[in-house]
């Protein structure tokens, strides 16, 4: 049985900026005991539908428009004992409190560094996968650091591209690749440094 020390150091506060299906991917993860953590605070970027199925789902939600400056994300998660911050489709560069660093996750739909930083999300990032002519794409869960999809990766998972591929279809296939990548790169976060994930556990990328 996990001690309460253990399970304070579990509790997530999940950003979000659009649906929420990263945030009910994890929630799932976490009530079906495949990932030991805690969901205590749901930041959103804007009101969304992730917001209110977020709210649905019982957890507290604060919308905090655009950008979330660095104080008042300190703020919320002194207020609500939150000791991991799960960026989960959150659109804004966070500004990392002090005592953070390290403790900022992010998944990116890509194998980075390619198709990274500012303004590559979403069918953005798939379109570019498909233009550039890539034969393998996936996704990337990374800790964050001061700029835009840069810091250092925890795992990855990669997806092929398929002849007649549209973002669309690549972009279900790399999702179905992120519901399993971010609940298990949490898990190897939740046991301890990330330094030198296994093999058979991560497909790291090393440059």
């Amino acid at each position: 049985m996990s001690s309460p020390s253990s399970n304070s150091a579990r509790r997530l506060a999940v950003l979000i900026s659009g649906g929420g299906r990263t945030l009910l991917n994890l929630l799932s993860h976490i009530r079906a005991g495949t990932l030991d953590a805690r969901i205590a605070l749901v930041i959103a970027s804007a009101e969304c539908l992730g917001a209110q199925r977020a709210r649905e789902a019982g957890l507290p939600v604060v919308v905090e428009p655009g950008r979330i400056p660095g104080p008042r994300l300190a703020e919320l998660l002194r207020t609500h004992d939150a000791r991991w911050v799960v960026l989960a489709g959150y659109l804004k560069l966070v500004e990392i409190p002090a005592g953070f660093e390290g403790r900022v996750v992010n998944i990116h739909p890509a194998l980075l560094p390619r198709h990274g930083g500012p303004g590559m999300f979403g069918h953005r990032v798939h379109e570019a996968v498909l233009r550039d002519g890539d034969t393998e794409s996936g996704c990337t869960v990374h800790l964050c650091d001061a700029r835009y999809d840069t810091g250092p990766i925890v795992l990855q998972r990669r997806v092929p591209v398929l002849s007649g591929d549209t973002p669309e279809t690549l972009a279900a296939r790399v999702f179905a690749a992120e519901c399993e990548a971010y609940p298990e790169a949490l898990r190897m976060l939740l046991r301890g440094p990330v330094a030198s994930p296994r093999p058979e556990q991560s497909d790291a990328f090393r440059p």
